[in-house]
Order: structure tokens, then C-alpha cells, then sequence
């Protein structure tokens, strides 16, 4: 049997150039090609979507779904790194570590998985498992800020901050999304199964990659009381094993920058706090378990491949 083969569709986008970067170094999958004036050809393109045994779109979502509609051959199977798929019937989420690993039986054997936001992963990785463990109420509206590098809005606001004479606002941090509508949050709110949506405000700063997602809890959205030891016991033991998602074992007593895991596919939880208010942390690459490390990951598991084959771990 022949090596699997691989297409990405928008392979010149941050999230496709990212995923094509891992995929290119490795022997064990074929990785087709477009030529450069075929990119927006759709009959060469569909000629690939249906040739590979696995597509990834790395597509604005209109565009998402608009190459779904061009896979006839029933055998392809697909990661959409778009939001267009997120809480769509017949998708599966694409977070191996949820339902205590056994989210990724059905990754594997899925033929349509859509990829998880990086705000949304942070939060998740927050919040599903406590929500699951019953210590988090469901109908609770969670706080929730993320700061984030530049890299996670794409290539006209990295070439804005990588400008020789740039804006001197981009300097500073910057809160965006302020209608608290941002597009994460209907995966955030589905997959931790909560009833309303998190009070969510994302920060984009003066840094390429890396990513600090941090939720609080107030002991009126816990159905008991507990200290941040108590909590990090939990997702310690949710995540035990996990090679991809840590929890660190200690609490920190400095300062946690937003860009530690900065080339990693890994993420990595910190439980801070006191008394009856805790502080939970997600770090990780924006670009990496964020985005197209967590791509590579559900691709492994479909192709039946070493599920942190390619990833920085």
C-alpha cells in the first residue's frame, strides 16, 4: 500500500504555509501540489480535492464551503481549518483531549473534521473539563480573556505589524471583538456544553506567536468551593497521560508570558489563586496547538499515523 496522500487547499496562507512546513519535512505521506497560476482554478482544484485521501482547507469560510461541495469521492477525507464547520451536523471537533481521549476514537474515524479556533482552544482546555467533572455549572456565563500574537490575524495584520513604518498604536496591546461577539465563541459555548456564551474579550500584542487564553472563576459558577489546588488536581488528572495538553504542577509565582510556548504544538495549563478565586491559563502557540499543530495532530489519528509524528512536542 502506497504512502497516503495529502492536499491543501490555500496552501499559501498562514495556516496552510504551517501546516505545509510539518508536512513537507516527513516521508511517510505524498504531498500534492498546485501550481501557482492553478490556485484558482476550480476544475484543477477539484481534481485534487478528489484525488488526496486527505484535504485540508485552509479557506475563508465561504470559500470552506464551497470546496465541500466539490469532494464526490466519498473516500476523501477532510480537517476545514475555517470557522465554517465548527458546529455543523456531521463534523466532528477536531480536540483529541476532550471527553477524556475519547474524542479522538471519533476523530480517527471521522471523514469530516473541522479544526478548533485558537482562542477557542484555550478556552476549552479551560473549561470543558470542569464543566464534564460537574464543577463548573452550565449555565454560567465564564469570564474570559486571551491575548495573542499578531501572527493569529492572518497576513494583512502581520504585514501591518512587520511594517518598516508601522502604526504607533500597534505598539500596545489591543482589545478587539468589542461587540463580545467574537466568532470562537459558538464552538467555545457547544464544546464545553455550557447554556449561554462566555464574556469573552481577545488582545492582540506586539509579538509574532504564542498565545495566553485565561479564564476566572468566582465561587458563584462553581457548584462547590475549591481552591486553585483543588482545580488543577482536576485537570491534572483529566489530562493525565495527554502527550500534547500538560497541567503544570505547581502554582506560579511571577509572571507568565503570552509567548513561553511560542514553536510549540503543545499546551500547557497553569491553576493560580486564592481563597475562593481561581485563575486558569492555557499557553500555547497560536499558530501551532492553536491551529496547524492541532491540524497535523487530527490528521495522524485519520491517516492512522504517530498522533505527534511532525509536531514539536
Amino acid at each position: 500500500m502506497g504512502k497516503p496522500t495529502v492536499y491543501i487547499d490555500g496552501q499559501v496562507g498562514t495556516t496552510g504555509l504551517q501546516i505545509r512546513e510539518r508536512l513537507a519535512r516527513r516521508d511517510d505521506i505524498e504531498l500534492l501540489s498546485i501550481a501557482d497560476a492553478l490556485r484558482h482554478d476550480t476544475t484543477e482544484r477539484a481534481r485534487l480535492l478528489n484525488t488526496a485521501d486527505l484535504v485540508f482547507l485552509c479557506l475563508p469560510d465561504a470559500a470552506a464551503r464551497e470546496a465541500v461541495t466539490l469532494i464526490e469521492n466519498p473516500e476523501t477525507r477532510v480537517i476545514d481549518a475555517s470557522t465554517a464547520h465548527r458546529t455543523a451536523p456531521g463534523w466532528v471537533y477536531g480536540f483529541p483531549e476532550l471527553d477524556r481521549g475519547l474524542r479522538r476514537e471519533a476523530i480517527a474515524r471521522a471523514t469530516r473534521v473541522a479544526n478548533p479556533g485558537c482562542h477557542a482552544t484555550g478556552f476549552i482546555a479551560c473549561v470543558a473539563p470542569l464543566v464534564e467533572e460537574r464543577l463548573l455549572v452550565p449555565d454560567a456565563t465564564v469570564p474570559c480573556f486571551s491575548v495573542t500574537g499578531y501572527t493569529g490575524g492572518g497576513r494583512s495584520m502581520i504585514e501591518a505589524y512587520e511594517a518598516p513604518a508601522r502604526a504607533a498604536a500597534l505598539s500596545a496591546p489591543r482589545l478587539y471583538g468589542l461587540s463580545l461577539a467574537h466568532k470562537h465563541l459558538p464552538e467555545m459555548r457547544a464544546q464545553c456544553g455550557l447554556d449561554v456564551a462566555p464574556l469573552f474579550v481577545p488582545v492582540v500584542a506586539d509579538y509574532p506567536r504564542g498565545m495566553a487564553t485565561s479564564v476566572l472563576l468566582t465561587r458563584d459558577l462553581l457548584r462547590r468551593r475549591v481552591t486553585a489546588a483543588d482545580v488543577r488536581c482536576v485537570l491534572a488528572q483529566y489530562f493525565a497521560g495527554e502527550p500534547l495538553v500538560t497541567v503544570s504542577p505547581e502554582p506560579d509565582g511571577g509572571m507568565l508570558a503570552g509567548n513561553e510556548l511560542a514553536g510549540s504544538d503543545a499546551l500547557v495549563l497553569h491553576v493560580n489563586g486564592e481563597d475562593d478565586q481561581v485563575l486558569v491559563t492555557a499557553l500555547f502557540d497560536n499558530l501551532g496547538k492553536g491551529a496547524s499543530g492541532a491540524a497535523v495532530q487530527s490528521m495522524n489519528l485519520m491517516l492512522g499515523l504517530g498522533e505527534t509524528c511532525g509536531l514539536a512536542v
